[in-house]
């Protein structure tokens, strides 16, 4: 969340950057399109409105033959005004205001269709959010005509929807007179094939049972025939449940043998009530030849003899009993087959019949429902014809009048502060939209983290815009500040002492690198060390103009001549800074600087000096400052702060290093510390931290070596056989 908060807060001070480098350009895009819109609001010609307030009234234009909810007919407020907004613009309504007013002839236009679109180019509606609402605005030159044409949209309006709304009342009366005829002879139809279907079925009145209502879809009717029907199909199913009932109890009893038929008999339902005293005499007799044989008596005893014979004619009776029972049982098994048969055959003669009659009831009951339905929506019919017939004859008032329009004494457009207000928010928006356009579509370099991201080498200093040569100045001059950090960092950076040759380029012309390279030599000057400072710009060589030296002999002279070092180097007003000037411009520099003699002229500078400082030419226009950077030990490329786009920085160092050069750093210069905030905190410590009395003396410096000066030579200017020690720097 702190992350978050951090990002938004930096790409807010970002975006004010943005405002205030381009602020300019944002007042400048503010001043032109509100200067434009004060320019064409004068200019504009003065209209008075006339306005009409009106509010519409939300007729219901269908007709109700059914009913329904009212909802369903009535339209959302919004769709309704926006349908109004359309009618009252349309040239059906507005057409007849030409005409009336014989616009065409008054507006001295060619034809109707010309005052149309005049008409409809002045006219405005508006409407309220939400509401019913509606105002038409008129704009006209002169304020009676502005008012007399707004009411005569009103009224044109109000008089072609009454029209419409009678047509169509007109219109649904007659399609419901028609539907009403068509209608009434479908009753007759209906009423008809009733009759028939009635006395098809013989149905005498009404035949609808109480409480039924025969319009109802899916009412039966119901008749004595359908008991009957019912009473015969219960009958059959009781005949039919007896048969099996008897089928049972017969296959039961013929299984059984004529003992167990005789055991099983007291269970039976036997119609001879002998039977029960039977079996108790059965019983008995068993008893009593139990007893005998338990008295000891035979089988062949002349008592139990005559028990066994009692026994034998007692079953033999029961028996017959049982057999008479299982005779009547299959009598009674075939009568209630026949009665089942009998009750099929008429049952199905019944139903036959049953279902003929109800096919006619069916036919009467569906004619009756046709007729009750019909009936039903004649009542409807007839209930809307006469309402939309009331309702023509008396028209409601389509909108309702609240403000007329009256002549207005001050004209309404244009609106002059409200068209310079949209002017000057315009011109702040486009302003602002081009600032960031152009900061998109600006590839230059324009912070430190674009030339380290970009580079990969470190940016050794920062220098503030409008940078004067330092040598020139008197007393303390916080800009210097800027060039003593850029000695330190040298220092830091380089990793071998030895290399003292530093040559400067910079990727196109115009981007101060020689300036900047003079305030450096004179800042390392100032520090007591011995400075040569070699001009070797051969195509536009500025650097003596900063020191008010010819550069009539100078490095060319040395390369292409047999002269001394000391015959060309010019001894500066500042102490410990030695200058080479140019020369006279040879036709071939790279030719002349690609040579020996300039690998040994540096050689012998670095033996003398402390510190040897090249300028070269750009290294992206002529091929001098290859050269330069392969002979010296250190480049250091000088960008000018949002000049140079960034590839063609990355192509500067590709360059340098291509030829075999190192590229120990880069200084910023010419950055506008006012619009570029980011950069004061490089700068802002250097008043702060100015010295208040004289620096120490410069024999106060602990000495570190001492380098042989070359001796002075009559006649020329000399390399100064100065004693000043060398510092602690290089």
């Amino acid at each position: 969340m702190r992350e978050t908060s951090n990002e938004l807060q930096q790409q807010a001070l970002d975006s004010w950057q943005v405002i205030r480098n381009r602020f300019g350009l944002i007042i400048l895009s503010f001043l032109l399109v509100f200067a434009t819109a004060a320019i064409i609001t004068y200019i504009m010609p003065r209209k008075y409105r006339g306005r009409v307030e009106m509010k519409i009234e939300r007729l219901q234009n269908k007709v109700q033959v059914f009913q329904r909810n009212t909802d369903d007919f009535m339209a959302p407020t919004d769709v309704v005004i926006k349908n109004e907004f359309e009618s009252i613009t349309k040239p059906e309504t507005l057409y007849p205001v030409v005409d009336k007013l014989d616009l065409q002839k008054r507006w001295s236009l060619p034809n109707r269709q010309s005052a149309l679109a005049k008409l409809r180019g002045n006219l405005d509606t508006q409407s309220s959010v939400r509401s019913d609402f509606v105002v038409i605005e008129y704009f006209d030159q002169d304020p009676g005509v502005a008012a007399e044409i707004a009411n005569a949209v009103y009224q044109s309006y109000m008089t072609r929807r009454v029209e419409v709304e009678t047509s169509q009342k007109q219109e649904a009366l007659a399609m419901l007179a028609k539907q009403i005829a068509e209608q009434e002879q479908l009753r007759d139809q209906a009423r008809l094939k009733m009759q028939e279907a009635k006395k098809k079925g013989g149905i005498v009145g009404e035949w609808f049972s109480s409480g039924t209502n025969s319009t109802a879809p899916g009412a039966n009717l119901r008749t004595t025939e359908d008991s009957m029907v019912v009473t015969r199909e219960q009958a059959l199913l009781n005949t039919e449940l007896e048969v099996q009932a008897l089928q049972a109890e017969i296959a039961e009893l013929s299984k059984l043998s004529d003992e167990e038929l005789v055991a099983r008999s007291s269970g039976l339902k036997l119609e001879n009530a002998n039977v029960t005293n039977m079996l108790a005499e059965l019983t008995r007799l068993q008893v009593t030849r139990e007893g005998l044989v338990n008295a000891g008596r035979g089988r062949r005893h002349p008592e139990v003899m005559g028990v066994d014979s009692q026994i034998a004619l007692s079953k033999q009776l029961i028996l017959d009993a049982v057999k008479a029972h299982l005779a009547a049982l299959q009598t009674r098994l075939d009568f209630s087959i026949q009665r089942r048969e009998t009750l099929r055959s008429s049952n199905e003669e019944a139903k036959s019949e049953m279902l003929d009659q109800q096919s006619a009831q069916n036919d009467y009951k569906t004619a009756a429902d046709d007729v009750a339905y019909i009936e039903n929506l004649l009542l409807q019919l007839k209930s809307s014809y006469f309402e939309t017939k009331a309702g023509l004859e008396l028209v409601k008032s389509p909108a309702t009048l609240y403000a007329k329009a009256e002549p207005e004494g001050k004209p309404a457009k244009p609106n002059v502060a409200l068209n310079l207000a949209l002017g000057g928010v315009l011109g702040l928006m486009l302003g602002v939209g081009l600032a960031f356009f152009l900061e998109y579509m600006d590839t230059s370099v324009k912070s430190l983290d674009d030339v380290e991201r970009f580079l990969g080498v470190p940016v050794l200093a920062v220098v503030p815009k409008d940078v004067a040569v330092l040598h020139r100045t008197s007393g303390f001059n916080p800009d210097a500040e800027a060039y003593r950090i850029l000695r330190t960092n040298i220092e830091f950076n380089r990793k071998n002492p030895d290399a003292n040759c530093i040559t400067v380029t910079s990727g196109g012309a115009g981007e101060g690198k020689s300036t900047t390279l003079c305030n450096l030599a004179f800042v390392c000057a100032q520090g007591g060390y011995s400075v040569l400072l070699i001009d070797a710009d051969l195509r536009r060589p500025r650097m003596h103009t900063l020191f008010d030296v010819s550069n009539a002999v100078g490095l060319t002279n040395y390369l292409t001549t047999n002269v001394t070092l000391e015959e060309v180097v010019v001894r500066t007003p500042v102490e410990n800074l030695y200058f080479l000037p140019s020369g006279m411009l040879p036709a071939d520099s790279a030719g002349v600087l690609n040579s020996q003699r300039m690998t040994e002229l540096i050689e012998d500078a670095k033996s003398r000096f402390d510190i040897v400082l090249i300028d070269a030419p750009p290294i992206l226009g002529v091929s001098d400052a290859s050269v330069l950077a392969n002979e010296a030990d250190l480049t250091i490329i000088v960008v000018q702060h949002r000049k140079l786009p960034r590839h063609m920085l990355l192509r500067v160092k590709q360059t340098i290093e291509n030829v075999g050069g190192t590229v120990l750093g880069v200084v910023l210069n010419n950055v506008d510390l006012r619009s570029d905030s980011q950069y004061q905190y490089y700068t802002s410590y250097y008043t702060y931290y100015s010295p208040n009395n004289t620096a120490a003396p410069a024999g106060t410096r602990p000495e570190k070596r001492k380098k042989q000066i070359p001796p002075s030579r009559p006649g020329q200017a000399t390399v100064a056989s100065s004693s000043a020690p060398r510092g602690d720097l290089f």
